[in-house]
């Protein structure tokens, strides 16, 4: 008996399988009443209240990577006043991200149980704490420890900012929502510059002084995220719970790991070839510049900036054509025209490289900036701030040696140096090429065999209610672009 049934439910995945690769370019097909919406009319659908909830989980992820990327910004600084090597000092950006995924399990499993905001709170003020912190270390250990302790607090943000901002967005205005929210992350960075620019390298205590500032703000994130109420989406989860004699929640995470297990280990796999896509082409780029180029510190700095508007724009272009053209395409499309760009990126010497660089990161962060979405869309509502988060920072820590990766490989082709020069010079450019081709199009398939699910109600109850394998939608009938679905 238990044989029999065995085999029925491996010829069940089996059907499936064929099922779901048999339907990978059909489901592609837009639909054929898909019109690009003038996306100032599609944020004009938002009411206050979820303008409120964007807002905060904005400025809660821009400031989250503010304060990851001052480290990065002053580690030779940091390094001189330690008494320790840069290489040293990049330790403590090694040790945030191998820790980002206990973040994400501790504070995502929060925020699913207990609610998005308390969990938020709670990750603004670590931050606070630990940006001061940071500011005051006096020794090396006392360096490593703080920012372990900030890499935990980094990775409960994202899962609980994206929930926040997206769980009671329109239906229409999802996609344009999603890319504004994930160039939170890039807007972040730009500030990060800026005020290091400020304050480093004018002010008595150098680079404390960043650090210090950095602290000031998660206090008014605090205050804003205080003054709202729980998002509708979980208000209706506690209904749920009140309503179940025995505990809704539970019985949901478990019914949503039995059933939506396959796809959490893809979105693990998808998320790893992101964060390689979006490290792999950032990380090295201001060595690159600097060593390899010879830029000096403002042109360098310029570039960078550069490189970050273009990440903004395309993030938020193309997380609203999504809506039209379906995640997957939109994704795709990114990285075909991302892999045309590399040449460019990678080898122009003149001042065509500001345009490089703004395209590619343009159609990086143009595939990012559907990710907030595409990750909602696919977890299971009991337990979406967790599913998020974790893919995220699991990818995350998957990537986390794409500048080892580059920079080892980097130096098997040296450059001619000059005589008086004590700095060795490597042809970065090639490697990096090679690297981000190789991902563009690990990016490419991974995405086309994957699911969609996008317009999905993402609502507590309706993952249970569904088979989605059976919402497959007739496209001649103007319907969604793809087979919804949870399960293979």
């Amino acid at each position: 008996m238990a044989s029999a049934i065995a085999q029925q439910t491996t010829q069940s995945w089996h059907v499936r399988l064929r099922r779901h690769l048999a339907t990978r370019v059909s489901s592609l097909k837009p639909p054929s009443n898909a019109v690009f919406e003038n996306p100032f009319r599609t944020l004009a659908l938002l009411n206050r209240s979820q303008w409120l909830f964007f807002s905060v989980a904005f400025a809660g992820w821009t400031w989250d990577a503010f304060d990851f990327f001052t480290v990065s910004l002053t580690a030779s600084e940091i390094a001189a006043d330690l008494n320790r090597t840069v290489a040293d000092i990049t330790w403590g950006i090694t040790l945030v991200l191998m820790l980002r995924s206990v973040g994400a399990i501790a504070f995502g499993l929060l925020a699913d149980k207990y609610g998005r905001k308390w969990p938020f709170i709670a990750n603004c003020v670590l931050f606070l704490v630990l940006e001061l912190g940071t500011g005051f270390v006096q020794t090396y250990a006392q360096f490593l420890g703080v920012r372990a302790l900030f890499g935990i607090a980094m990775g409960g943000i994202y899962g609980n900012c994206a929930a926040t901002a997206l769980e009671d967005c329109p239906l229409k205005a999802r996609g344009i929502i999603s890319g504004l929210l994930q160039q939170g992350y890039a807007f972040g960075y730009l500030l990060a510059v800026v005020f290091n620019r400020a304050l480093t390298s004018t002010t008595a205590h150098g680079w404390r002084s960043l650090f210090w500032f950095g602290a000031g703000p998660p206090v008014l994130i605090i205050i804003f995220r205080m003054c709202l109420p729980e998002t509708d989406a979980y208000k209706a989860q506690k209904q749920l719970e009140r309503e179940s004699r025995t505990g809704a929640f539970m019985q949901m995470a478990k019914a949503s790991f039995k059933e939506y297990w396959h796809i959490m280990i893809y979105l693990v796999i998808i998320m790893a070839g992101f964060n390689f896509m979006s490290h792999g082409s950032q990380d090295l780029y201001p060595t690159m510049l600097s060593v390899q180029l010879e830029f000096r510190a403002d042109r360098s700095t310029v570039t960078m900036c550069v490189a970050n508007l273009g990440a903004i724009t395309g993030g938020i272009l193309f997380g609203h054509m999504s809506d039209f053209i379906g995640r997957r395409l939109s994704i795709m499309i990114a990285c075909v025209l991302g892999g045309a760009l590399i040449y460019p990126w990678a080898f122009v010497r003149n001042d065509g490289i500001m345009a490089a660089v703004f395209f590619l990161q343009f159609m990086v962060q143009g595939a990012w900036g559907v990710i907030p979405i595409f990750l909602s869309e696919l977890s299971p509502p009991a337990l979406r701030a967790f599913v998020v988060g974790l893919a995220y920072q699991l990818g995350n820590l998957a990537s986390s040696a794409s500048s080892t990766i580059e920079a080892t490989i980097g130096a098997r082709f040296p450059l001619d140096s000059q005589a008086s020069s004590t700095v060795k010079r490597y042809d970065y450019a090639k490697v990096m090429a090679i690297f981000m081709g190789c991902v563009f199009g690990y990016v490419l398939v991974v995405t086309f065999l994957g699911p969609e699910n996008r317009s999905v109600d993402m609502s507590v109850g309706s993952a249970f209610e569904k088979d989605v394998d059976e919402k497959d939608v007739d496209l001649e009938k103007g319907g969604d672009v793809q087979h919804q679905e949870n399960r293979m």
